[in-house]
């Protein structure tokens, strides 16, 4: 027996829009319902945020996400900090979305695309573990770690 496992982020009115540029970044097919497509009266506000989305692509990356209903457009996907200190990562967060390649070309793609508006936390670079190794958290608040597997 098998089984997969999907990482959910839960957004404030911009899942749609985290959705489509991980489907970019990932070259993935998003799939998004709307909690108007499952009945609520369009003219009511948060009708059009998402209360399914994924983003699944042929190389194996999945992600669901959706709008937590009446929150604030906007705020981060997840509370904490993270940041660098003495050579050490210090984080709050509660969760990492991690991305592990095969080459460090191919994580560079990833890298570069995601780092777009993003605050890195520690930079793309070889690691005592690893051909690369880094950590950003992106424009939508979510904290991502690419790396190479050994």
């Amino acid at each position: 027996m098998t089984i997969q496992t999907t990482t959910h982020l839960n957004f404030h009115g911009d899942a749609r829009q985290a959705l489509e540029f991980y489907a970019a970044v990932f070259d993935g097919q998003p799939t998004i319902a709307t909690y108007a497509d499952f009945g609520m009266p369009a003219e009511l506000p948060g009708a059009q945020d998402v209360v399914f989305g994924r983003v699944e692509s042929e190389q194996g990356f999945r992600v669901m996400a959706y709008d937590i209903p009446g929150s604030t457009r906007g705020s981060a996907a997840q509370s904490g900090t993270t940041h660098r200190e003495n050579g050490t990562t210090i984080t709050t967060a509660p969760f990492f979305v991690s991305v592990r390649g095969e080459s460090l070309a191919e994580v560079t793609g990833y890298w570069d695309a995601l780092s777009a508006g993003a605050t890195i936390v520690e930079p793309l670079a070889a690691s005592a573990w690893s051909a690369g190794f880094g950590m950003l958290t992106d424009s939508f608040g979510v904290t991502w770690v690419i790396d190479v597997a050994a």
